[in-house]
């Protein structure tokens, strides 16, 4: 008779005193007990757990994956503090523990997916791996606030001719008080990686930039199927790569102790190395799901302050060569597996360390970063979408994190493609020092989808766009990321006065409160709420002929000009400024020139228009900023840096101090043009670029601009550089944010 495989898991705690694991029996030698003072101490707030079953399990074929759903049995707060897994490698390959809020079934197996929504792994196990514990006062939060409702327990059955007999299996999660740190997982994983057939050596390598709140590993797990040698985790600081864990797949994939050294901060980089051998293929192996497959996968487990916690964060990137040049030579040495080893990990009787790997003359190659003078500490960014500044003249980053613009974000209805990957953790909105870089404040982090304008009001409160959500949202800056005021429907793209498609930006008249939407990608106005968000009025391009007037053509960057009482657009496809009466919408001017190229992303104005375009497919013109005179049109001065080039510069604002930063949506970076503060007798100005990240750019020259405004003057301008602190990015980087800038949808039919 064919057999049936059930897994418990023993789960939970909460607030508690009370019952240990030992009192409450939990995992008997011989199975799963069952649990019959749970109701009780649930109701005194005491410790309790919970067993998970898959009762009834019957796989159908080798490589089956199945998985069931089970109810968080609190709306409090719990924490999960241990693991006590009982299986067996012989019947099952693997098995993973998510949490969620839902899931795909509840009253079923699941045979597709596992969560509707983002799946935070919290265990994972395989090989006859033995148990996990979590350090004192370390627990993964589930119930209450924390997202996670369901539990979805998957496990992947390996050979159907192992289901001879009725087996019981067993794992278990358990008990403590509410938990100064809570626990997080972080996978590397490889998705695109060939092994060739034959071929001695196939390395998997995958970075990302870390940018969120201090992690702390504590253990680590590794996991191949058959062709992998050696997985190996690092952590990247200065150039230097310090080892969080390394073992064989082969070896139980247990979460084994990590090295306790390691802490990994904003400005990091999260790496992992997989070596395959395709020695004994005669075809080629893809990254996949089933046994004849391969999979490269690197978990960190680790630790955070409960204030800051992700339950869950992954990198998928493909590490770049420059980069894995310098990894210790350790990684790539395999580890050898006896025959003894794997003997033993059939009957659960190993003994597994960790390898390090510790030759007498080892040369570390050590990557050289020069350091720029500003900013002081690396910021690690995605695609800088928008920038603001705050009251305090700080300068505000919006950026994308790790989601991209790509030409497979969106359908033809401008609906967004990808809401499984979730919102966006990392914090989407930095607070900048802007004469030091120092970041002040880090927000935003799981709110956003696609960031793209951002400006504060008087109080300094952040107004958003996001291009995926089709919103505008109104956001505190106190750093407890509330959501004061939404306009539009999340993820419903519309041309009525309730929605938007991929807006823009948003302007902030000063004296009323009254906002303005530059909308979008897909439609073709202005719109204009009062502070409270109640519809005012919109409009669309004007022209002093109306025989000849053009439609906007992506309304990209919106201004407000207080002493003027006028609003300012960017028409980035038609390559021009227009400018408008704030209180009645009607058209005051253009500014348009054949130096724009035909592209115009952003504005800015402080008595004079600071002004952004863009690469065009139809000109030639270069990507540069300008300096304009508002009452005569003239362009004052043309300012790039000198040895790196914009690639994409999305958004532009000035310092109090003369200061002016550039946002590049293609190299992910944040220029800085610098005037130097001179003593108004001494005839002498000097120009300085920088960089948030990058190499050096040299020096600037604003001429006519500096030779008649604020003082300066044109004569004597030094030539000063800096170098800067971060590697070149690869031009794949910024491709995914060139599909962006040339598909403008035409407007989705009214959502009323």
């Amino acid at each position: 008779m064919m057999g049936v495989l059930v897994f418990c898991v023993v789960v939970l705690a909460f607030i508690s005193q009370g019952y240990s694991s030992q009192e409450n029996g939990l995992l008997d030698a011989g199975g799963c007990v069952s649990r019959i003072k749970q109701q009780h101490i649930l109701t005194n707030s005491q410790n309790f757990s919970m067993d998970l079953r898959m009762p009834g399990v019957v796989p159908t074929k080798s490589d089956n994956y199945l998985c069931m759903a089970f109810p968080v049995p609190t709306s409090r707060d719990a924490y999960i503090v241990d693991f006590i897994p009982h299986a067996s490698m012989d019947k099952v390959h693997h098995m993973l523990l998510f949490g969620c809020q839902t899931p795909v079934s509840t009253s079923n197996y699941c045979v597709q997916g596992t969560c509707v929504d983002e799946a935070s792994i919290m265990y994972a196990w395989a090989r006859n791996a033995p148990p996990t514990k979590l350090p004192k006062d370390v627990g993964f939060k589930v119930g209450g606030n924390s997202g996670m409702s369901y539990f979805v327990l998957q496990i992947h059955y390996g050979d159907i001719t192992a289901f001879r007999v009725w087996s019981t299996n067993c794992g278990s999660l358990c008990p403590p008080q509410r938990q100064p740190f809570i626990a997080g997982i972080y996978l590397l994983m490889s998705v695109d990686t060939v092994i060739l057939p034959g071929k001695r050596v196939t390395n998997a390598d995958i970075a990302c930039d870390y940018t969120s709140y201090p992690i702390y590993p504590f253990a680590f797990r590794t996991h191949t199927h058959r062709l992998g040698k050696v997985v190996s985790g690092y952590r990247i600081r200065d150039g230097k790569w310090s080892l969080i864990g390394r073992q064989s797949p082969q070896l139980p994939q247990a979460f084994y102790p990590a090295n306790k050294e390691v802490s990994v901060e904003y400005g990091d980089i999260v790496a992992a190395r997989c070596v395959f051998t395709g020695e004994g293929r005669t075809s080629k192996t893809y990254i996949g799901g089933t046994s004849a497959d391969e999979m490269c996968n690197f978990y960190i487990m680790y630790y955070m302050d409960s204030k800051h916690a992700i339950p869950y964060m992954n990198c998928m990137e493909t590490g770049f060569k420059e980069l894995f040049q310098h990894i210790p030579a350790e990684a790539n040495v395999p580890i050898t597996v006896s025959p003894d080893q794997m003997n033993s990990m059939m009957h659960m009787e190993h003994s597994v360390h960790i390898h390090k790997y510790k030759p007498s003359k080892m040369q570390r190659a050590k990557a050289e970063l020069q350091v720029s003078a500003w900013p002081q500490s690396s910021l690690q960014l995605g695609q800088v979408s928008g920038l603001a500044l705050d009251s305090d003249s700080n300068l505000v980053i919006f950026h994308r994190g790790d989601h991209r613009w790509g030409a497979d974000s969106f359908n033809r209805q401008a609906r967004y493609q990808q809401r499984s990957l979730g919102p966006i953790q990392q914090s989407t909105i930095l607070v900048v020092d802007p004469a030091q870089g120092t970041i002040l404040k880090a927000s935003g982090r799981n709110m956003f989808y696609l960031p793209h304008g951002i400006t504060t009001d008087k109080e300094n409160n952040y107004w958003v766009t996001d291009v995926a959500l089709h919103q505008v949202l109104k956001v505190s800056s106190d750093g407890t990321d509330r959501t004061l005021l939404v306009l539009g429907e999340a993820f419903i793209p519309g041309s009525d006065n309730d929605h938007f498609c991929q807006p823009t930006d948003v302007a902030v008249d000063t004296e009323t409160g009254n906002i303005f939407v530059s909308d979008g990608y897909c439609n073709a106005r202005i719109l204009k709420f009062s502070a409270d968000g109640k519809y005012l009025s919109q409009w669309g391009a004007g022209s002093s002929d109306r025989r000849r007037s053009l439609p906007f053509h992506i309304p990209h960057s919106l201004v407000f000009l207080p002493n003027r009482r006028e609003v300012c657009v960017a028409d980035r496809e038609n390559g021009r400024i227009q400018c408008f009466v704030a209180k009645t919408g009607e058209f005051v001017k253009e500014i348009k020139k054949e130096e724009f190229g035909g592209e115009m992303f952003a504005i800015t104005y402080s008595g004079l228009i600071f002004a952004v375009n863009g690469d065009s497919l139809h000109h030639s013109a270069p990507p540069r900023g300008f300096v304009i005179s508002y009452s005569t049109k003239a362009i004052l001065d043309t300012f790039s840096p000198s040895t790196k080039e914009f690639k994409m510069p999305h958004d532009i604002v000035e310092t109090r101090d003369g200061s002016v930063f550039v946002g590049d949506v293609g190299s992910r970076l944040v220029f800085k043009f610098t005037p130097e503060k001179l003593h108004r007798s001494v005839k002498k100005a000097g120009i300085e670029v920088q960089e948030l990240e990058g190499k050096a750019v040299g020096s600037l020259n604003l001429g006519n601009f500096f030779a008649s405004h604020k003082g300066y003057s044109r004569q004597g301008f030094d030539q000063l550089s800096t170098e800067g602190s971060d590697q070149e990015r690869n031009d794949e980087d910024s491709s995914d944010s060139e599909n962006e800038e040339y598909s403008a949808l035409p407007p989705p039919q009214s959502s009323s």
